[in-house]
């Protein structure tokens, strides 16, 4: 069992800041990816940042490039989303994702409860 708790979504005017957070508990060996993914009403569910674990590497979506920055504390098992100059089209519901191997699965993926991002002026 893999509980990933969010916090720090909200509401901010354009070219605010947020900075999301994503704490995984549970029982794994190892966690392999984590990452944010950002869903709005009647669109799927789309990968705005995430980071390996093997090789620290990052990936964004064009969209946020040089606007957020993804990073992770591996003592805390949490990753965080700081998201600089936010726009009305980054509004919508944020989803922490993690890639984990337990003894009984490998690299199998856990979702938050997702986090309500809202940029409005």
């Amino acid at each position: 069992q893999v509980n990933l708790v969010e916090s720090g979504g909200g509401l901010v005017q354009p070219g605010g800041s947020l900075r999301l957070s994503c704490e995984a508990s549970g029982s794994f060996d190892s966690i392999d990816s984590m990452g944010w993914y950002h869903q709005t009403p009647g669109s799927q569910r789309e990968l705005v940042a995430e980071t390996d674990t093997s090789d620290s590497s990052t990936n964004y979506a064009d969209s946020v490039k040089g606007r957020f920055t993804i990073s992770r504390d591996n003592a805390k098992n949490t990753v965080y989303l700081q998201m600089n100059n936010l726009q009305p089209e980054d509004s919508g519901v944020y989803y922490c994702r993690v890639v984990v191997t337990t003894r009984w699965e490998f690299r199998s993926p856990y979702w938050g409860q997702g986090t309500q991002v809202t940029v409005s002026s």
